[in-house]
């Protein structure tokens, strides 16, 4: 099943996949709290195994009306299994009823397959985000 989680439930698979071994505060992420920012989470057996957040947030590196998809985790456990597709395209979905027609995000080297199966594609060189890896900027426009 899936649906609108708070930040607070996000957490609970965000910091184990992706911030795993860091504070708890080192989840949050700016602009978690703002009204135009939407938590989703894939829930299998009534407990929470997926999460992905969409932001309204600019990057200079494009001018349609776009939003950004973060934060996107699925319990290693559960990965290999759909979610993140499915994940990706419930954001997307929503993306588009809110008249979005860009979508970019930060991909760790080790996603970057993953992202592109679903048509993301890179733009500009890697970079690195301290104590969390090396990136690249994609984007998919829809």
């Amino acid at each position: 099943m899936l649906k609108e989680i708070t930040i607070t439930e996000a957490f609970s698979v965000r910091h184990p996949v992706l911030r795993a071994g860091k504070p708890l505060e080192s989840c949050h992420f700016e602009g978690d709290d703002l009204a135009t920012t939407k938590h989703f989470g894939y829930f299998k057996n009534k407990h929470l195994i997926g999460i992905i957040s969409v932001f309204k947030k600019d990057n200079a590196l494009f001018e349609q009306n776009q939003f950004q998809i973060r934060g996107m985790a699925v319990l290693t456990a559960h990965q290999k299994k759909g979610i993140g597709a499915v994940l990706v395209s419930l954001a997307e979905q929503y993306i588009q009823s809110q008249k979005g027609s860009l979508i970019w995000l930060n991909a760790r080297i080790i996603a970057f397959g993953f992202y592109e199966k679903s048509g993301y594609q890179i733009v500009g060189n890697s970079f690195e985000i301290p104590e969390i890896g090396t990136h690249y900027v994609m984007f998919k426009n829809i």
